[in-house]
């Protein structure tokens, strides 16, 4: 049996917030705000887990309203998925994702983000695509007012 999973997040920017995608602290001036660490790469492909099993979504596990999950590694989420991803008897096949941001460029970050990835979902780094795009001046990315994940999964049954 297969599952395929869609997951998205979106934060604003703020001067002086860290940026951190995939697990990776990337140096710019302005980050993403947010409840946990705000990575929107890695709560993407949480939800992505989490939609291809049918069992909500990443608010739905950890409310912004509950204090435990304040400044949480966003790790921390997408390991609980991936645990109930194996209870459920799935294992990944692959994930592509794309993170939509106007500035800094995320070429230098890709491969550390695609290996972090790759160690919690269990799987090699062949197995994760990670792309980034601008907003071409357009919209709420493209005027550096927000940061935007969107990530696809595909399990299978073992």
């Amino acid at each position: 049996m297969f599952r395929v999973g869609f997951g998205n997040d979106i934060h604003r920017l703020a001067d002086g917030k860290p940026l951190i995608l995939g697990g990776v602290l990337i140096e710019s001036e302005k980050g993403a705000v947010g409840h946990s660490d705000a990575d929107a790469l890695t709560h993407a492909v949480t939800d992505a887990i989490l939609g291809a099993l049918a069992l909500g979504d990443i608010g739905s596990h950890f409310s912004d309203k509950d204090e435990r999950w304040k400044n949480a590694d966003s790790f921390v989420f997408l390991r609980v998925a991936v645990g109930l991803m194996k209870e459920k008897g799935f294992k990944v096949v692959n994930v592509d994702s794309t993170i939509s941001l106007e500035t800094p460029k995320l070429r230098p970050f890709i491969d550390a983000m695609r290996e972090n990835l790759a160690n919690a979902l269990e799987v090699e780094i062949s197995c994760v695509s990670v792309k980034a795009k601008t907003g071409e001046k357009v919209d709420a990315v493209g005027k550096s007012e927000a940061i935007r994940a969107e990530a696809v999964i595909f399990l299978e049954s073992i």
